[in-house]
């Protein structure tokens, strides 16, 4: 039965995304934020309907080019640049459903944290952070993600149990 139930709520997401896009109700609409210090073949994001998919963004100084030499800062510059492209298809932080962080040395992790927290309000996205190989102009985070923008967003209410272990 469980089998059964779990097939049957993976088909009813499938068709409930697959619908609008089959019937080409669904506009895309290519973000890219103005002064973008690298002409890359690839936009900064993608809004489809509602959802906006963020591509991967690092830390790196608009002016050197680099990521700053303090790590902090350079978290900062990531996730604000984050805001940026979110603000453009009229989200926020709240938005973002989904992130993925990649990150070469694992002991940044409580660092990123610290940071992170405070871009959002009670809520966070689901999120994974891998560990990974160098990443670009030797930065220590590349973040991508996606948003879903909800109209009438509404918080679970304060008390809700814990959901039951699996």
């Amino acid at each position: 039965m469980k089998k059964v139930s779990s097939i049957a709520l993976a088909l009813a997401a499938i068709l409930l995304f697959a619908a609008p896009h089959a019937s080409g109700q669904q506009t895309r609409r290519y973000i890219n934020l103005p002064n973008r210090p690298v002409q890359a073949p690839f936009s900064d994001g993608v809004l489809i309907g509602d959802t906006l998919f963020i591509a991967g963004r690092i830390g790196v100084d608009p002016k050197t080019g680099k990521p700053p030499d303090d790590v902090e800062q350079e978290i900062k510059i990531l996730l604000d640049g984050f805001k940026s492209v979110l603000k453009e298809a009229g989200m926020t932080m709240d938005d973002l459903a989904s992130v993925q962080v990649f990150c070469p040395d694992l002991s940044l992790y409580d660092k990123f944290n610290s940071v992170y927290r405070g871009y959002f309000g009670k809520e966070y996205p689901a999120r994974a952070f891998i560990g990974s190989g160098p990443l670009l102009r030797g930065g220590h985070f590349e973040m991508m993600g996606i948003a879903v923008k909800t109209p009438n967003r509404s918080a679970a209410p304060e008390n809700q149990p814990p959901l039951p272990p699996r």
